[in-house]
């Protein structure tokens, strides 16, 4: 046996490399065959799956189903493709059998490329129709009036906190739903036409310019900053202006053309934007989920500690808290929290309840799947 071992083994070590390398591309291709018989048949399953939905009347996106899927998936994953490789794949998958139920379609705060348009295509992928707005109170606005199913919103990034226009969309559209959350690393770029030397002016989201703003500084010291409404945009001025630069991602490089003179610029390499997902309706129950609220309180000495003492008292994890001025005469707050947990979990029903008897108002934002971070 070890000799035959021993011939086989030599006869192979006797290929040449072109050989081998098309032997190996033959059985890729035959895997790839395979691979698409059996994404095809899923396909199938799915849309049968989507008939019974339309008969019951239930919706299309399911976040809970399709976090149970993926997360399966990811565990039994052994390699040599990463978690977030395979994640990727199945996003698509998941989209384009989606969109054999029904094509759902996203708002998201524009333009194309932009860091909301990317965190669409992280929670939703590619199979949808993506309705470009030019505000936060408008993709609100677009699903308030049915026009789009969902929408995506940035909610906080990890350098200047809170969304400001995003908290007070909540508190005049209450009835707005989060059904999903995007946690999207973010990696900022220089993009130009030109040399480093040549730069003299540099555009970009206020937001991305303060991200980066060491690095600027120290690499770019003669440049002028230039705020401008999205990142995207100011890829497009570069195409424009040849002395220009634009602070962006990777794929706006791609989509205009533009050379990518340094990547990764951001002072902080913990740099990340958390992204709402809202539309209509409540979401169930996955096992790993977080729950937003939005409440106010009396405005007396102790009242929010008495409120946020309920969450310690049910042993309930606070994963986020802001503060925003209530539209009075009073000098008043509205209070933002998550916390872990689902709204059909039996303390979460207690803690809940009882903070809506010691609150002046409490309103319920939703229950959704916690998301786990992802490269943009």
């Amino acid at each position: 046996m070890s000799r035959k071992s021993d011939n086989g083994s030599s006869k192979a070590s006797n290929k040449s490399p072109d050989v081998l390398l098309t032997e190996l591309r033959v059985q890729i291709e035959k895997l790839d065959d395979q691979i698409l018989d059996i994404i095809n048949e899923r396909a199938k399953v799915a849309a049968q799956i989507g008939k019974i939905k339309l008969e019951q009347g239930t919706e299309v996106f399911v976040p809970a189903r399709e976090e149970e899927v993926i997360t399966r998936l990811v565990g039994r994953n052994k390699g040599p493709l990463s978690e977030t490789t395979i994640r990727a794949i199945y996003r698509e998958i998941i989209s384009g059998s989606r969109a054999l139920q029904k094509v759902i379609k996203v708002a998201f705060l524009g333009p194309e490329y932009s860091f909301s348009h990317l965190a669409a295509i992280e929670r939703f992928g590619q199979s949808i129709e993506f309705a470009q707005v030019a505000s936060i109170s408008a993709v609100f606005e677009e699903v308030a009036r049915r026009h789009v199913d969902y929408g995506v919103v940035p909610l906080e990034n990890s350098t200047d906190g809170r969304i400001t226009d995003t908290l007070e969309m909540f508190t005049r559209m209450p009835q707005i739903k989060i059904c999903g959350e995007v946690r999207l690393r973010i990696h900022h770029n220089l993009l130009a036409n030109c040399t480093q030397p040549e730069i003299r002016r540099v555009y970009s989201k206020p937001q991305a310019l303060a991200q980066c703003r060491n690095w600027l500084s120290k690499n770019l010291p003669n440049a002028s900053l230039h705020p401008v409404n999205s990142t995207a945009d100011a890829a497009r001025l570069v195409q424009m202006e040849p002395t220009c630069a634009a602070v962006a991602s990777r794929q706006a490089a791609v989509r205009y053309g533009i050379k990518i003179l340094f990547a990764d610029i951001e002072d902080h390499p913990n740099n990340e934007t958390r992204f709402a997902v809202i539309g209509p309706q409540d979401v169930a129950k996955t096992g790993h989920d977080k729950t937003a609220i939005m409440f106010k309180v009396a405005h007396s000495p102790g009242s929010l500690v008495d409120a946020l003492m309920l969450f310690k008292q049910n042993k309930i994890n606070l994963t986020w808290i802001e503060s925003f001025p209530a539209r009075s005469e009073k000098q008043e707050y509205i209070f933002f929290v998550d916390f872990e947990g689902h709204t059909d979990d039996r303390k979460v029903k207690t803690t809940l309840n009882a903070l809506q008897a010691q609150c002046e108002s409490m309103t319920i934002l939703g229950s959704f799947p916690a998301a786990t971070l992802a490269e943009d």
